[in-house]
């Protein structure tokens, strides 16, 4: 019998050789992304496409002072996406690809979704402890200033979004989509500037479909690209379709609400027609990939119940809203953003 008392039983000698190496590096993690934040909030990189500077001629470039500049400098370069020679730094082959503002595959207009996101995730401990988001957004709620300022952060990544997806899937056999959740209508009207039989319509809540029709009056597209005021949880849109997007809308919803949906744009789509959701989807393990573990800690701090649900989730989901041939394709964007496929029985 052991007649030790409790905390005579919990003393042990501790192993010295463990050491707090996965702490640390978990601490020194983030530096480099924060440093990627600052560099395309800078512009850092524009500049650089036609050659080398130093950190003299750059922070002239960008107006700003030299000594507070250089730091991060070589902070992109031990985050990869700078390199440094004789003191001259210039871009790697990625940076210059997605990075220099006006390319084709710029994604720089990212960062204030990204300062957003993170600033968010911040919360996280308090969101666990309270059991409620504490950087909520919630679209029925705020105001048309606070919407308009959230959408305008996110209508890049919309366009830029459906014009890989407009390239990646073949829509030359669609002529009516339905842009389920679209929100600024980027997504649609990237694929309509490249499918010209398309006509779209974008289907979300009625203070966003109001700005809806702002963006896509501003892209001169609104002879193809039309709006409907519509709550998916609750009602279908008006007409039939023969494609739907559902681009980040159903990791925004609780599972009750993403089966809903899912029914409601189901009742819209023509037998035979093709349904493409793109977002953060989990593998069953739970464990990768990485974007939607990241997605799925984020969502605690910004939605009551969003979440990254599993390809198992999905697959239960579309099937009880009428949905058959379902496949996944994890990573589909460059944004880490997953795909789950089907077809309207």
């Amino acid at each position: 019998m052991d007649t030790r008392t409790g905390s005579e039983q919990n003393t042990h000698t501790p192993d010295e050789t463990i050491k707090p190496s996965t702490i640390m590096r978990n601490v020194y993690a983030v530096y480099p992304s924060f440093a990627m934040l600052a560099g395309m909030q800078l512009d850092v990189f524009t500049p650089l496409k036609d050659g080398p500077m130093e950190a003299k001629t750059l922070a002239s470039a960008l107006d700003v002072l030299e000594d507070k500049l250089t730091p991060l400098l070589y902070s992109l370069v031990a985050a990869g996406l700078l390199e440094v020679e004789n003191k001259s730094f210039s871009n790697t082959p990625e940076a210059n690809k997605f990075l220099v503002r006006g390319c084709h595959d710029y994604i720089g207009g990212l960062s204030g979704f990204y300062n957003m996101i993170w600033h968010a995730t911040l919360n996280t401990a308090e969101s666990i402890k309270t059991g409620k988001p504490q950087a909520k957004i919630d679209y029925r709620t705020l105001s048309e200033e606070e919407l308009l300022r959230f959408f305008q952060s996110q209508f890049h990544s919309s366009i830029r979004g459906g014009k890989e997806i407009a390239e990646k899937l073949d829509f030359s056999k669609f002529e009516r989509l339905l842009d389920a959740g679209g929100g600024t209508g980027g997504v649609s009207i990237a694929i309509c500037q490249k499918y010209p039989q398309i006509k779209a319509i974008v289907a979300d809540l009625p203070k966003v479909a109001q700005l809806a029709k702002r963006f896509i009056a501003d892209a001169g597209m609104s002879d193809r690209v039309t709006v409907s005021a519509t709550d998916l949880c609750l009602n279908s849109p008006e007409g039939k379709y023969d494609a739907a997007i559902l681009r980040a809308v159903i990791q925004t919803l609780s599972k009750e609400q993403a089966q809903m949906t899912l029914k409601c744009v189901s009742q819209s789509m023509a037998p035979g027609s093709r349904i493409f959701i793109f977002g953060s989807v989990l593998g069953n393990s739970c464990l990768a990939p990485p974007s939607s573990l990241a997605y799925g800690l984020a969502s605690l701090n910004v939605y009551d119940n969003g979440k990254a649900y599993t390809e198992k989730e999905y697959r239960k989901m579309l099937a009880n809203a009428g949905f058959t041939d379902i496949t996944a394709d994890y990573d589909a964007l460059v944004d880490g953003m997953s795909m789950i496929s089907a077809i309207k029985q």
